[in-house]
């Protein structure tokens, strides 16, 4: 099962105009390489989508901390790493910390089915 995290700034703004529209056939997830940039992530300033991309910080070990990707946000864009389509250099992650991995493969392993959109922000 996939366990939701709360989400901490740094976060991604994204840019007003990309919203998840359908499930993505490809997913950004943060390997065991991420650093979180020690706070100053390079990969979310690239994220078109807000709050896709969020630091958690490591609470054992302040100020540490990674940066997660809401699966229930993401669209696969492949703007947040740094290895694009057919092997293109793009400017995201500087570590290669983020894989893009099948939508079918991480649902397999998490149990889960992700609705093709993301889901109601919180009532607040």
């Amino acid at each position: 099962m996939y366990d939701m995290v709360d989400k901490h700034w740094p976060m991604s703004a994204g840019d007003g105009k990309a919203a998840r529209k359908k499930r993505p056939r490809i997913l950004a997830i943060t390997t065991d390489c991420c650093t979180g940039c020690s706070g100053s992530p390079a990969c979310i300033e690239y994220c078109p989508i807000e709050a896709c991309m969020f630091w958690v910080p490591d609470e054992d070990h302040p100020p540490f901390g990674r940066i997660e990707v809401d699966p229930y946000l993401c669209i696969g864009c492949q703007k947040c790493t740094s290895k694009g389509p057919d092997g293109a250099f793009l400017d995201g992650c500087p570590w290669d910390a983020i894989e893009m991995v099948p939508t079918d493969d991480w649902e397999g392993l998490h149990g889960i089915t992700l609705p093709d959109l993301p889901p109601a922000p919180p009532a607040g």
